[in-house]
């Protein structure tokens, strides 16, 4: 007899099924029924490091791309973040092909190691003497080309989960993939306080510091998750009954097994869920990457408080998402998956209003001996800018504010913190309910057919690339041109 908390865990978390219910006429056993379960677990957990690869280190790119090579600049680091959603597209059809006639663990360990070293390279991307830039965008790309594998993660559990287990396991894996967004900066956040210098580790020339550290951190958990792939993980799929199937990773399907005809998928509504999957991963990606950016250039802060402070509210996005996933198994079973959707992306587009930027006082310039022509009075965001500064006395990192290259800092009037602070709350209630409900829908449109040559793969990657490719050019310019225009 299965535990209660197996049962708990195969209710489906969107669904209107009877909780822990299971047909009678099912043929599993109880061991072959706890293993599929081990195996599915062990690859939430890989969903949720997949996601971490790419936004433990997503605050502090920026400030590290600058520190270890002078010549970066924004547009560079446009292509360093795109790098890893172009990699992670060119993987995601390899692998899962790969995975289509071998056994699932060998992409999955490769990829797992491709992403180790690639952390590994990160954490070394300052010795060389020219070029470091460069060496980062490898790294990056690398760590996004070993994510790939995330194709294998759904397919695998589409393939290994009843009709009746498939929704709340397929939302599961959707969640484990948005706290690993969200929760990512967490790790450096608490990193932060190494600070920039650290420690040395003079054998092996390793730096370890508030930038090298998630990276670290990163690879230990990928050799972890090596361990328990290799230790947990077991080939297994059932038909939409829950009957045990033999695996199309070695023999010819059973003639007696019964197959869904391809015909019966709504090409429509894939598409349509493939674009709602496209914009909500954007949105997020385009929040989390603009906000150390942002912050530095709006509010004059150093290197090491863009990072901190960051992370800072993130994790607090990220407590909050633990909040919303909660709320939404039951919200659902009410109004249903749609309304959800519908409501998540609406109150995602009040969130980027309220970021909009308003008023009459504007960025502090890095030019010591330019002045504002702003109204001098505090403000409250002001008050909480002061507060929040460290009184530590290294001021070593440069200059800080709004470079005067970027023409816009002198006529785009400042966003205040309880602006960017709200929008961040609505965001942070929108994302998470968006992401869950659209690949939920849309596991419900495929059913248990293989999902790694639809469109989705295309699109998980491409959500970032577009995103970040015209990014460079959107900061340091357009978004500019496009205030100027509206002001005038």
């Amino acid at each position: 007899m299965a535990s209660l908390g197996i049962e708990a865990e195969q209710e489906p978390l969107l669904g209107d099924h009877t909780p822990g219910s299971r047909e009678g006429d099912i043929i599993e056993t109880e061991e072959h029924y706890k293993s599929r379960w081990r195996s599915i677990r062990i690859l939430y957990l890989t969903m949720f490091l997949s996601s971490v690869g790419f936004s433990i280190v997503i605050m502090s790119i920026w400030p590290y791309l600058q520190k270890i090579d002078e010549t970066a600049d924004a547009s560079f680091l446009g292509w360093v973040i795109a790098s890893f959603s172009l990699g992670q597209m060119v993987a995601s059809p390899i692998f899962g092909l790969w995975s289509n006639y071998r056994p699932r663990k060998e992409p999955l360990i490769v990829s797992i190691f491709i992403s180790v070293a690639a952390n590994c390279l990160y954490a070394y991307v300052h010795l060389p003497a020219s070029h470091n830039k460069y060496y980062m965008l490898v790294a990056r790309g690398l760590v996004g080309f070993g994510a790939g594998n995330v194709a294998v993660v759904r397919s695998y559990i589409a393939g290994a989960t009843s009709l009746q287990e498939r929704t709340g396991s397929m939302a599961n894996t959707s969640a484990c993939q948005a706290l690993g967004f969200i929760l990512g900066p967490v790790f450096q956040t608490c990193f932060a306080l190494i600070g920039e210098k650290g420690v040395t580790w003079d054998t092996i020339k390793l730096q370890i510091n508030m930038y090298t550290a998630p990276v670290l951190l990163g690879a230990f958990l990928g050799i972890l998750n090596i361990i328990l792939i290799l230790a947990i993980l077991r080939e297994h799929r059932v038909d939409d009954s829950g009957r045990q199937c033999k695996s199309i990773n070695f023999e010819e399907a059973s003639p007696d097994e019964v197959q869904d005809p391809q015909g019966n998928i709504d090409q429509v509504a894939v598409a349509s869920t493939n674009v709602l999957f496209f914009v909500v991963l954007f949105i997020f990606a385009l929040f989390e990457t603009i906000v150390t950016p942002l912050t530095m250039d709006m509010y004059a802060w150093t290197r090491e408080q863009a990072v901190l402070y960051g992370g800072i509210i993130l994790a607090a996005l990220g407590v909050e998402a633990v909040i919303i996933f909660m709320g939404i198994k039951l919200l659902s079973k009410k109004i249903g998956e749609r309304a959800i959707l519908l409501g998540g992306l609406i109150v995602v587009w009040v969130g980027f209003f309220i970021l909009l930027p308003w008023g009459n006082q504007f960025p502090k310039i890095q030019w010591q001996d330019l002045r504002n022509n702003s109204i001098p009075n505090t403000t409250f965001g002001e008050i909480i800018i002061t507060l929040w500064k460290s009184p530590r006395d290294d001021h070593n990192e440069g200059p800080t504010g709004c470079p005067i290259e970027q023409a816009w800092c002198l006529y785009t009037p400042m966003i205040h913190v309880a602006q960017f602070l709200t929008s961040a709350v609505l965001i942070g209630i929108g994302y998470p309910s968006c992401n869950v409900m659209s690949y939920t829908l849309y596991s419900k449109i495929l059913g248990p057919k293989p999902q790694i040559p639809k469109p989705l793969l295309h699109h998980f990657s491409l959500r970032y690339l577009v995103w970040k490719w015209k990014r460079s050019f959107s900061w340091t310019k357009t978004i500019g041109t496009k205030q100027r225009t509206k002001i005038s």
